[in-house]
């Protein structure tokens, strides 16, 4: 008996031949695969927010920004309002959770204070990092911690007062650095153009900054990473030592002056990076 093939083979390989065109029809190809698998990467990377302190303005900021943007993290750099502990940890506090997703939190110097404060009550907070910066303890004053630990070395700041009345009638006194003097006590590795811009540029802060008491020590419950710096002579670097250690911070030692963010904005940015992929 002779025998033929069945025609039905034809059929099924016709109907596998176009389970094939739909399967790759419909499966992503490797280059696809890719930028799927790495948008969810980038989309995951916490915001960083940067507060900074007195004296200052969030265009210190900028290198540190350029740097995390490169790196792919989005970054927002808080106008600080220096009115007191209380409210601009309040106005950070609202900022904080304003911005959807995990954050990590920078500080500088009295800005350290109010991230300290402001970030005890924002739940997607992952980590803080302070630079130069303050790190108080609950109910501590940054006044009672520059008393307890003054460092004789350190000289004082250059402060000048000016007194203004408020809308609500009521006296109110700002501080901020004599501008001649702003670069020995404040940014003395910043090139001198640059630092006497930021003494033209820098913004006084309310002497209740000072005054009030930390309400809430983040630190208490988030992970910490801080920058000492060895030449501040604005903090004295022997307190900014004792709080980051009190605080189990992961300490990394920088010889800079007070405005490390200016003149290292590379130790800032590794700092930042470090604790993103600790806190994975």
């Amino acid at each position: 008996m002779k025998l033929t093939r069945p025609r039905t083979t034809l059929a099924v390989g016709a109907t596998a031949a176009a389970a094939v065109v739909a399967l790759a029809t419909l499966a992503p190809s490797a280059s696809a695969t890719q930028e799927q698998t790495a948008a969810p990467a980038h989309r995951a990377k916490p915001t960083v927010v940067l507060v900074h302190g007195a004296f200052a303005d969030a265009s210190g900021w900028a290198d540190t920004v350029k740097r995390l943007r490169h790196d792919g993290y989005p970054v927002r750099a808080v106008a600080n309002p220096l009115r007191g502990l209380d409210h601009d940890a309040a106005y950070v506090t609202g900022l904080l959770k304003s911005i959807k997703g995990p954050k990590i939190v920078v500080g500088h110097s009295y800005g350290g204070a109010v991230i300290t404060n402001a970030a005890a009550s924002v739940p997607d907070v992952k980590a803080l990092v302070y630079v130069a910066a303050f790190v108080p303890d609950q109910g501590e004053s940054l006044g009672s911690l520059l008393e307890e630990h003054a460092d004789p070395t350190v000289p004082a700041l250059p402060q000048q007062t000016f007194g203004y009345t408020r809308p609500d009638g009521s006296a109110g006194t700002d501080v901020l650095l004599d501008p001649a003097r702003f670069r020995a006590a404040f940014a003395a590795d910043v090139p001198a153009p640059e630092a006497d811009l930021m003494a033209a540029s820098q913004r006084p802060i309310a002497v209740e900054a000072f005054e009030q008491p930390t309400k809430a020590a983040a630190w208490k419950k988030l992970p910490s990473w801080a920058l000492v710096a060895t030449r501040d002579k604005a903090i004295p670097p022997s307190l900014e030592r004792f709080m980051a250690r009190r605080a189990g911070a992961h300490i990394t030692e920088v010889p800079s002056s007070h405005a490390a963010m200016v003149s290292n904005p590379g130790a800032v940015t590794r700092l930042v990076q470090q604790a993103d992929r600790a806190t994975r």
